[in-house]
Formats: C-alpha cells, structure tokens, sequence
C-alpha cells in the first residue's frame, strides 16, 4: 500500500464576529470535543497508517499545537495560499526522501476521518498529475441536511469539490507559473474568463458543461492529466469557513460549545 507525504496548509483566519464566539482567530484553532480541528485532521491522517512526514504551514499558534501533535515539518506561512503548499513541498523535495506523490489537506474539516482518506485515496488512481473529489448535491444533502454549501451545476448535476487532492509532485513543480495565474486573476470575473475561454464560459453559461469538459480544461490550462473522484464523500468538503457552519456542525457531531 502506497504511502504519501501530507502538506497542511492552516493560515485561514475568521472574521471577529465568528472569532469572537470560538475564541480564536484561526480556522485550524477552532475547537470540538476538546481537539483542535488540526489536532484531529493531524490524528486521522496518521491514523490510517499511510502517511509519511506532515508538514503544516501556519503562524506561531498554529506552529505550537502542530509540535505537540507530532508534525514533522512545521514552517512559517508565506505571502500566499499557494506560496503556502510551495513553501511546504519545497521542505518536502529538499531532502533525500523526495516523494512522488503529496496529500494537500485543509485544515478546517471538522468531520474527517481515516476511513474517508483511506476511501479517498483508493479511488485516485497512479496514473494521474491530479485527483480532487468531487461532491454531488444529493450526497451533500443527504449527509448534511439543511446545511449551506456553494455548488456549481453543469450538466451532469450540482456539485462541490472537496478539500483534499492527491497530486504529483513533480507534475506540482511543472505547473507552478499557471496556478499563480489562477490565484492573480481569482477576485476578476473577466480575467478567470480569459483564463477558461469562451467555449468553456459559453457552455458553462447554456448548462451544457460536463465534469470531463472540466476534466479537460484543467489538463489543458496546467498541462497535466487530472480527474474528478466522483461521488466523493461530503465531509471531505465540509469546512469551517463561517458561523454558520460551525454551529451546524456542532450539532451533527452533539458536542458542547
């Protein structure tokens, strides 16, 4: 069974409003049944027994908690979110140990569990630069009723993407230029429509787009091979993000505040 490095990239902040109800400013802090939310993504990578080194990014809180649970690289962030998962496979590949392939992991799901990254990771297959989960609606709202999320419907349905990837490394070093551009031109409409082009933007339009037109794109723009999980599980996608999530997930997993 094939074993994999995990970059933890954990700088989110939470507005003041919602900080001041958790009592901490970073997503990753943020605290159910006594764990911190790092603490027990930290815990479940490790305990599917396929996990080499971890690395979490993240400013001087986040360090020390990731020292007490046994993170093997703990750096400080960067300017950026991808500066962040750069910074932590630069630690990774300047070793002797270079993987092949890295786990990216958000550090805001409340609901992780090994058996879903070990279900994750036996989907993905080897062959491939990318693999991200792909969340239906319906799974979504059968697992979590009532729930808000953000989905994106095409023609082959409502969907969400999940918040963990399986990506190759040296695929990750190859198509670093073209994910800065993504990230320049994420805030413009019209730049992100330059990026996809017109047909991609027309049949998004029209309801005509599929996952493998999706698929496709992201190949075409990173010149890499990539693919959906389908019917990925939705508590890869259920992250902390607002109160609201918060307090929903508070009662899905009947812990005290």
């Amino acid at each position: 069974m094939a074993t994999y490095d995990a970059i933890l990239p954990a700088g989110g902040r939470i507005d003041p409003a919602f900080a001041s109800v958790v009592g901490v400013e970073n997503k990753a802090l943020i605290t159910f049944e006594g764990k911190t939310i790092l603490q027990r993504v930290i815990e479940a990578l490790r305990a599917t027994g396929r996990i080499g080194r971890i690395v979490v990014i993240g400013p001087p809180e986040i360090q020390k908690i990731a020292s007490e649970f046994g993170a093997d690289i703990i750096l400080a962030p960067a300017e950026t979110g991808p500066d962040n998962i750069y910074r932590g496979l630069a630690a990774l590949t300047s070793s002797i140990d270079r993987p092949e392939k890295v786990l990216l992991v958000n550090t805001d799901l409340p609901f992780l569990t090994p058996a879903l990254i070990d279900e994750f990771l036996n989907a993905c297959s080897d062959k491939l630069d990318i693999c991200v989960p792909l969340v239906p609606a319906t799974l979504w709202d059968k697992r979590f009723p009532g729930s808000t999320a953000t989905f994106a419907r095409i023609k082959d349905g409502k969907f969400t993407t999940g918040c963990i990837y399986l990506m190759d490394v040296a695929a990750m070093e190859r198509i670093k230029p073209a994910i800065d551009r993504v990230f320049e031109n994420r805030k413009s409409k019209i730049g992100i429509a330059r990026l996809l082009g017109p047909r991609f933007v027309f049949k998004f339009v029209t309801k005509s787009l599929t996952v493998r037109d999706v698929e496709q794109k992201i190949e075409a723009m990173l010149g890499c091979t990539a693919a959906a999980i389908q019917n990925a599980a939705p508590e890869l996608a259920y992250d902390i993000d607002f109160q609201d999530d918060y307090d929903y997930a508070v009662n899905q997993l009947g812990v005290s505040r």
